[in-house]
Parts: structure tokens; sequence; C-alpha cells
């Protein structure tokens, strides 16, 4: 589970790591769609998390309507 410390860094879990690290997490629309003349129809939003000591990412969809 993500944790704040002082209202600007995260720190989660990083399994390269193997411990709690600091993450750069931001949320990005994400076309999943291969198809030119769809694009703009399937975008989802996507909770991206990267670890600031390895560089490991993680991509996580948000919406599984």
């Amino acid at each position: 589970m993500a944790t704040t410390n002082d209202g600007v860094d995260m720190s989660e879990a990083c399994a390269d790591c193997g411990r709690d690290t600091p993450h750069t997490v931001s949320v990005q629309i994400q076309t999943e769609s291969s198809k030119t003349e769809n694009a703009e129809f399937s975008r989802e939003p996507y909770r991206v998390s990267e670890c600031r000591v390895c560089g490991e990412t993680t991509s996580t969809r948000m919406n599984n309507a």
C-alpha cells in the first residue's frame, strides 16, 4: 500500500529492490487500440509508478468497466 511522506514523496514496495522505496506516481491516459481509426475511443486512465532507486516502472489500469 502506498504511503505519503510530507506530502511530496510516495513510498511503496518495489519488487526489484525488495523493499519500500521512493516512487514517482502519475496518472496517464493510454491508448489501448492498435487501430488508428478507433484510437480516440480506446483511451483509458492508468496509474504509472516509477521507482526512483532502480527505475522499475509499473502501469495499472484504473478503469475496469
